[in-house]
């Protein structure tokens, strides 16, 4: 016969909900589910902890609104991380962030924007000459991309 497990906690734990609890010890979360520890991580290991929490609100075990009371976060960064899980698992959590590539500034226009640095024009006039931004150059620039050429005094 299965026996009820009543809403206690140790000392120094903050409920989530009347089963689940966590406790902050030693630059760590531990998660407690009664007085027995389910999962750990560390304290500024957020995506374990994103990964966690949208795992409790996934197999229903707490409600979005328990996470957000209980770790003070937004609902919409507990919305957008359940997404995260629901449309890429565990992983979606660890993956890499994607980053676009320079795909204004080809190599060729970078060959010939350099050229037109080097021989002094300035980045607007570059900009105009290449049809590329001139935002883009600057950032080019400070990336190390591009040089310009020393301003004359």
């Amino acid at each position: 016969m299965p026996q009820l497990q009543l809403p206690m906690f140790p000392a120094g734990l903050t409920p989530i909900t009347n089963d689940i609890a966590f406790q902050q010890q030693e630059g760590k979360i531990v998660y407690f589910h009664g007085h027995l520890p389910v999962f750990q991580h560390e304290e500024k290991d957020v995506q374990s902890f994103r990964l966690f929490t949208s795992q409790l609100i996934a197999n229903r075990t707490v409600r979005q609104r328990d996470i957000v009371q209980a770790f003070k976060v937004p609902l919409g960064t507990v919305k957008r991380y359940m997404k995260v899980h629901q449309q890429y698992g565990a992983q979606g959590f660890f993956r890499q962030s994607r980053r676009r590539g320079a795909t204004v500034l080809t190599a060729e226009v970078q060959q010939r924007a350099q050229q037109w640095l080097d021989e002094g024009k300035s980045v607007p006039e570059v900009a105009r000459e290449t049809k590329v931004k001139a935002n883009t150059l600057h950032k080019a620039i400070r990336a190390g991309r591009l040089h310009s050429a020393k301003k004359k005094r």
